[in-house]
C-alpha cells in the first residue's frame, strides 16, 4: 500500500517541475511551445539542466530529442541494454501543462527517487524528451520519436510551416543537423522497452473513480485534406437551387461524418478540425473549401470501413450539388497494440499501490506509437479532470500525480529485480 504523505510529496515535486516548464512559452499569457520554436529551445535547455542535476549524462540528437542516460550500477549480462522512459515537450497552441510534459518530468522523478532509495539497476535507464509529437507547426507528427525508432521520413524535412519556414531550416536554427538524423536511432536489440506516462485525455478513469489505467492499444488514425471546388457567385442574386456552394457541400458531408461515426464500433471518432473558405467574402458564395479530417478507432477494420463510407457519400454529395470533392491522405497510422509483458509489469506496480488495474485503449496518438515500431512499448494513464486536454483547463491532482510517479518507480524497480535474477 502507498504511504499517502510520500505520495503527496512526490506529486508536489512533480507539479513544481510542470509549473516551471509551463512558464516557458512563445506566447505570454498562455502555453504555446511549438516544435523548434524559441520556447522549445529554452525548454530543451531547461530539461537538459534538470537531467544533469540528477546525475544523467545528457546529449541532444540531430532532430532535437533531449536524452539523459543513467548507466547501470555494475557490469553484468544486462549492462548493455536500457529501459527508455519519455514523452514530448512540444505543445499545441494555448495548451495545458500536463500533456506530454508529465511523461518527461516523471522520468526525471523516477531517476531522482531511484537514487534516493538506493535502487540499483542492472541495465541502463534513458529519459527522452521528444520534440514533435503534436504535429502543429509542420505536417510531421511524431517525427522526433520516429527518428529514435529508425522510422523518420526524409521528406518531412522539406515541409514548411504557415510562414514558409522549412523544417530543415528550423532544425538547423535549433541546433540540429538534418544530415545526421539517422544517427539518432537506438538499436532495437539494446532496448528492454519504452514506457510513457501520460494524462488520459479522456473521461474513463474519472468516470470509474480510478486514478491509473494501463493502456492496451493506441487507436489507429487517418488524416485527410478535403478539397471542395464549386463556383463563386453573388450572395443576393443566385437562387439556392442553382448554387454550387463549396461550403454547403462540406456542411452536408460533415453531418454525414458525424452520423456515420456515431453508428460505428471500436471507439470510432472523426473530427473536422480546420476549415479554410475562399474567397472568404460576406457577399460571395464560397467557391473553394479546404478542410482537414481526422478519423480514429481502436481497431483498423471499423476505421477503414468508415473511410470508404465517407468517400462514397462525398461522391453522392458532389453529384447532387455540382461540385468536386477530393481527398488527400497525409497520415495513416494503424492501430498500435501495447506490449503484453510491459502491461503486466505496469499493472503489478499499480496493484502494489492498492489501486485497481484498469486497462483501456487510447484514442489519442502518442510517441509510444512510433517507438512501438522498433521496441516493446507500453503506457500508463493517469486520471485527468473531465478528460480535458489540449486546453489550459487540463488538470490532474497532486495525489494522482504522486500515485502515477510512484507506480512508475515501482515498475522500474520490478524490472530491475526481474533482470537481475
Amino acid at each position: 500500500m502507498a504511504d499517502m504523505m510520500m505520495i503527496h510529496d512526490l506529486g508536489t515535486r512533480t507539479l513544481d517541475l510542470l509549473d516551471r516548464l509551463a512558464a516557458i512559452t512563445d506566447e505570454p499569457g498562455r502555453i504555446t511551445r511549438l516544435y523548434l520554436s524559441p520556447a522549445h529551445r529554452r525548454a530543451a535547455d531547461q530539461v537538459s539542466d534538470w537531467m544533469r542535476d540528477r546525475g544523467l549524462d545528457v546529449t541532444e540528437d540531430a532532430i532535437g530529442t533531449v536524452r539523459g542516460f543513467l548507466a547501470p550500477a555494475a557490469p553484468g549480462p544486462q549492462a548493455n541494454r536500457r529501459l527508455l522512459i519519455g514523452s514530448h515537450i512540444d505543445t499545441v497552441i494555448d495548451a495545458g501543462k500536463y500533456d506530454g510534459n508529465l511523461g518527461v518530468v516523471a522520468g526525471l522523478m523516477v531517476v531522482e527517487e531511484l537514487r534516493a532509495r538506493g535502487i540499483a539497476l542492472p541495465f541502463g535507464l534513458e529519459v527522452l524528451a521528444f520534440g514533435d509529437e503534436e504535429g502543429v507547426r509542420f505536417p510531421s507528427s511524431l517525427s522526433s520519436s520516429a527518428a529514435v525508432s529508425g522510422t523518420y521520413r526524409g521528406e518531412w524535412l522539406d515541409t514548411a510551416d504557415r510562414n514558409g519556414v522549412k523544417l530543415r531550416d528550423a532544425l538547423r536554427a535549433h541546433g540540429g543537423d538534418p544530415a545526421r538524423i539517422r544517427e539518432a536511432v537506438i538499436p532495437p536489440g539494446s532496448v528492454i522497452g519504452y514506457v510513457e506516462l501520460h494524462i488520459e485525455q479522456g473521461p474513463v478513469l474519472e468516470h470509474q473513480g480510478e486514478p491509473l489505467g494501463v493502456v492496451t492499444s493506441i487507436a489507429g488514425q487517418s488524416r485527410f485534406r478535403i478539397l471542395i471546388t464549386g463556383e463563386a457567385g453573388h450572395a443576393g442574386t443566385v437562387p439556392m437551387g442553382l448554387r454550387r456552394d463549396a461550403f454547403a457541400a462540406l456542411a452536408e458531408l460533415a453531418t454525414f461524418i458525424e452520423r456515420a461515426t456515431r453508428e460505428g464500433t471500436a471507439n470510432l471518432v472523426a473530427t473536422i478540425g480546420r476549415v479554410d473558405v475562399k474567397p472568404g467574402a460576406t457577399n460571395v458564395i464560397p467557391s473553394e473549401v479546404e478542410a482537414t479530417l481526422d478519423i480514429r478507432a481502436s481497431a483498423d477494420a471499423p476505421r477503414l470501413a468508415a473511410i470508404e463510407r465517407i468517400r462514397y457519400e462525398a461522391d453522392q454529395i458532389a453529384q447532387r450539388r455540382g461540385v468536386k470533392i477530393r481527398f488527400e491522405r497525409f497520415a495513416d497510422v494503424p492501430t498500435c497494440p501495447m506490449n503484453e509483458d510491459l502491461q503486466t509489469g505496469l499493472a503489478a506496480a499499480v496493484a502494489s499501490l492498492g489501486e485497481s488495474t484498469r486497462r483501456l485503449p487510447s484514442g489519442a496518438g502518442h510517441d509510444a506509437m512510433a517507438m512501438a515500431r522498433a521496441f516493446p512499448s507500453a503506457m500508463l494513464f493517469v486520471r485527468s479532470r473531465g478528460g480535458i486536454s489540449h486546453n489550459p483547463a487540463e488538470f490532474t491532482s497532486v495525489t494522482d500525480l504522486g500515485l502515477a510517479v510512484e507506480a512508475m518507480i515501482r515498475f522500474v524497480a520490478g524490472m530491475a529485480a526481474r533482470h537481475a535474477a
